[in-house]
């Protein structure tokens, strides 16, 4: 039978070393009992969480670790854990792939490749390993490895050299559309450099701004797809090494189906992890709080989401209609609040200051703030968290307002481009409608003034797009983006708007990252800055 192992996909919570020391031992001794497993693998870093950031910088924290660690081994003698941890040694701190075998801490590799890029930031904390570590479990040689060493040729090269007959990769690695393809590619890569089966244990759930997706994997040494845990849910697969074959679970069949798994466990997981007993946001009629509203329900359950529609004279009557019919899908009361009496008692009390002055965007303001002001009135007193529900166009030129529909705790579709929006309702109405076909087809409007359309102030959401993915996202200059045959004007447009809105972005909540770069972690640029972008 070989060696028989435990790929455990797991969900753990960032500094609660206790709850994740416990959550390891009894899916340890669950597998054994059960599935007489011999060695269980765990994620990179389960034991803090990950990642665990700045908790690392404090001695009483990677005490605690070390202890749990010492704890684990004592209460899984009887097998073997692979799993990840902080350790120090003489030289610093290393991010570890840990053995525990017969009550004690039997071996230690320090990750060789630390990633400093887009959302990691492993050398603020960590210094690099340089050396293999193979460990031998029943009779197996196994080559420890920690997600970005697999990025990388040479770490696996080294665990063969060292004698390694398996590679065992525990990882890390945060979700974005097109990531698992990308991640798959490089594992057969290196399982075809070196001739040995590899496993690939991989963490899942949501962090704040970052989304783990799990899809855990093994393959054989000729390069076959031994198994593969689902994406985006906990579970275990055994596995016996070398040579055996496991489950090989379905991956999401689309663009639409990762994103919008991807945004349901993040609202669960962030809602859930952080105590709240449920949500409350403003429900407008429109495409985005529409779908919010559903990623919401199918995150939480219905009972946990409270959703408050707030017309003001400029609210269309089909808008509180397809309010109504969002809800009565989706099985919620909806609440109505009126925002013309307070609306009305700021215009009075500003009137002394604004006399003889035209409205302007300061009226349109003022109501999106009053509305804000109702949403975080009815998060203290229920202790709901208030989900803002502007997406990533939006975010990326200003389109939005401070205090306004911007306040709240969590953005859902902080990183879902406008158009991307769309593609996740039709997806979500394929699955049971939800979603007014109206709503997906009358031209967006915040419904501030009279007539208003998002066309009004910004180009259309199809070139508008297509020109912040290439901004944003890939850093073109205007000249690439205009090479690509964008119209100048409209381009130099959209840069400089996206420049000198910095500084609404840091003060919007966060929101889960699911395409190659988003605002928050993963882009940093100043609020204060003569940097501007120029057409030649």
């Amino acid at each position: 039978m070989g060696l028989r192992i435990a790929l455990v996909q797991c969900n753990p919570l960032v500094g609660d070393i206790e709850g994740n020391a416990d959550m390891v031992i009894e899916r340890a001794r669950a597998a054994k009992a059960n599935q007489g497993v011999k060695l269980a693998i765990f994620s990179e870093l389960v034991l803090t969480g990950y990642p665990p950031e700045d908790l690392l910088l404090r001695q009483s924290f990677l005490q605690r670790s070390e202890d749990a660690l010492r704890r684990i081994a004592r209460e899984t003698a009887d097998m073997a854990v692979v799993l990840g941890a902080p350790y120090r040694d003489a030289e610093g701190l290393r991010n570890g792939a840990l053995l525990l075998q017969e009550g004690e801490i039997r071996a230690r590799y320090a990750k060789q490749r630390l990633p400093n890029y887009s959302v990691f930031d492993e050398k603020r904390y960590f210094i690099e390993g340089e050396s293999a570590c193979v460990v031998e479990v029943e009779s197996v040689r196994l080559g420890l490895l920690v997600c970005e060493d697999l990025w990388h040729p040479q770490p696996a090269a080294q665990a063969l050299a060292a004698g390694a007959q398996v590679l065992i990769g525990i990882n890390a690695s945060p979700f974005h559309l097109g990531q698992y393809a990308a991640r798959e590619a490089v594992l057969r890569q290196r399982v075809a450099e070196t001739g040995l089966p590899l496993v690939y244990v991989n963490q899942v759930g949501g962090q704040d701004e970052l989304v783990f997706d799990g899809s855990s994997l093994a393959f054989g040494a000729a390069g076959k797809l031994a198994c593969r845990l689902p994406a985006f849910a906990e579970a275990v697969e055994t596995l016996d090494l070398p040579g055996g074959d496991g489950r090989v679970a379905p991956l999401p069949a689309s663009v639409e189906e990762w994103a919008y798994a991807a945004l349901r466990l993040a609202v669960r997981d962030y809602v859930r992890k952080n105590g709240f007993p449920g949500v409350v946001l403003g429900l407008s009629g429109g495409i985005d709080s529409a779908l919010t509203l559903a990623i919401a329900v199918d995150a939480l359950g219905a009972e946990a989401v409270m959703a408050v529609t707030m017309p003001s004279r400029y609210t269309a009557a089909m808008s509180l209609e397809d309010a109504r019919a969002e809800c009565a899908a989706l099985d919620i009361n909806m609440h109505e609040l009126s925002i013309e009496p307070p609306f009305n008692a700021f215009l009075e009390v500003l009137s002394p200051l604004f006399a003889n002055m035209p409205p302007d965007v300061t009226e349109e303001n003022i109501q999106a703030r009053c509305r804000g002001v109702l949403l975080m009135a009815i998060s203290n007193k229920t202790s709901k968290m208030v989900l803002t529900t502007g997406n990533k166009s939006e975010m990326a030129v200003g389109y939005a307002t401070l205090y306004g529909d911007m306040a709240g705790g969590f953005a859902p579709l902080k990183d879902v481009p406008k158009t991307l929006v769309y593609r996740l309702a039709r997806w979500r109405n394929e699955r049971g409608a939800v979603i007014p076909e109206r709503v997906l087809i009358r031209p967006p409007s915040a419904e501030l003034a009279p007539g208003q359309k998002d066309s009004d102030t910004l180009p259309p959401y199809e070139i508008l797009d297509p020109i912040l993915e290439r901004f944003v996202e890939r850093d073109y200059s205007v000249e690439q983006i205009v090479a690509d045959g964008f119209e100048r004007e409209t381009v130099e447009r959209v840069a400089a708007m996206v420049l000198r809105n910095e500084y609404k972005r840091r003060q919007a909540p966060p929101g889960p990252r699911i395409t190659a770069r988003a605002f928050g972690k993963d882009r940093r640029y100043p609020i204060t800055s003569g940097y501007r972008c120029r057409s030649s």
